[in-house]
């Protein structure tokens, strides 16, 4: 198997945490925002589920911060504003409609 570049990686990594973790995160709390905690417990069940180390999925979760597709604030993360329409609606929304939504015009 090829290795991924640094750049297909982290893609893979921001997917698989928005994916997996995040989005049915969001749903399940039917909240914008959401704690570490909470972050953690649902990241560890989909961690054990899939059979990877929590390590391999890290980066992920900063590089969605990094993406601006989510923020923080005090002991608070939350999605972007442009995400809440969905969330509202409990519609799917897989990684590429949230970049798209989120990215700077």
């Amino acid at each position: 198997m090829e290795e991924k570049g640094k750049y297909a990686s982290a893609t893979q990594n921001r997917r698989l945490v928005w994916e997996k973790v995040m989005w049915p995160l969001i749903l399940e709390l039917n909240s914008v925002s959401f704690t570490m905690e909470q972050y953690k417990k649902k990241r560890n069940e989909v961690c054990k589920e899939l059979n990877i180390p929590p390590s391999r999925i890290a980066g992920g979760f900063v590089s969605l911060l990094l993406k601006g597709m989510l923020y923080k604030e005090k002991d608070l993360y939350s999605i972007h504003y442009r995400l809440i329409p969905y969330m509202r609606l409990k519609a799917d929304c897989d990684y590429s409609t949230a970049i798209r939504e989120t990215s700077v015009k």
